[in-house]
C-alpha cells in the first residue's frame, strides 16, 4: 500500500553541505526571522492585549475611597441612592440661605441630583426585580 502523503523532511546538519534548511523557517534568514518576530508581536498586540495598569491617584484625584470588586450590584445601587438623597437634602438646606444666582445655581445642581437619585431608584427597582424573578 502506497501512502498518500510523503515522510516530513529530515532536520538539517550544518556539517553536511547537501542538507538543505527548510524552506518554510521563520529562521532561514535574517529578514524572516525579523517577519517572524513581527508577526508574533502582531498577534500578541491583538490576542493577548496587555493588562490595564491600575489607576494611581494622579489620574483621579486624590482617590481616598475604594468599591470593593466583589460587592453585591444591590448594595451599590443602595449606596448610590442614600448618596444622592443626602446631597438633594443638603443642596436644600443650602439654597434656602442663598438668594439670587448663588441659589439658581444651587437649584439646579439639586435638579441634577434628583435625576441622578431617579436613576438610582429605578436601578434598585430593577434590581429588586430581577431577584424576585431568579
Amino acid at each position: 500500500m502506497k501512502k498518500p502523503t510523503p515522510n516530513p523532511p529530515l532536520d538539517t546538519d550544518p556539517t553536511d553541505p547537501t542538507d538543505q534548511p527548510d524552506p518554510v523557517s521563520p529562521y532561514a534568514s535574517v529578514d524572516s526571522k525579523k517577519l517572524h518576530d513581527a508577526a508574533h508581536r502582531a498577534l500578541d498586540f491583538y490576542l493577548n492585549p496587555p493588562k490595564d495598569k491600575p489607576r494611581n491617584s494622579v489620574d483621579r484625584g486624590m482617590q481616598m475611597f475604594k468599591v470593593d470588586p466583589d460587592i453585591n450590584p444591590e448594595a451599590i445601587a443602595i449606596q448610590t441612592y442614600e448618596t444622592f438623597s443626602s446631597v438633594s437634602i443638603l443642596l436644600l438646606d443650602l439654597a434656602d440661605s442663598l438668594d439670587d444666582k448663588p441659589r439658581h445655581l444651587a437649584m439646579a445642581i439639586y435638579q441634577l441630583s434628583e435625576m441622578g437619585l431617579l436613576l438610582a431608584e429605578r436601578t434598585l427597582d430593577n434590581e429588586r426585580a430581577i431577584a424576585i424573578n431568579e
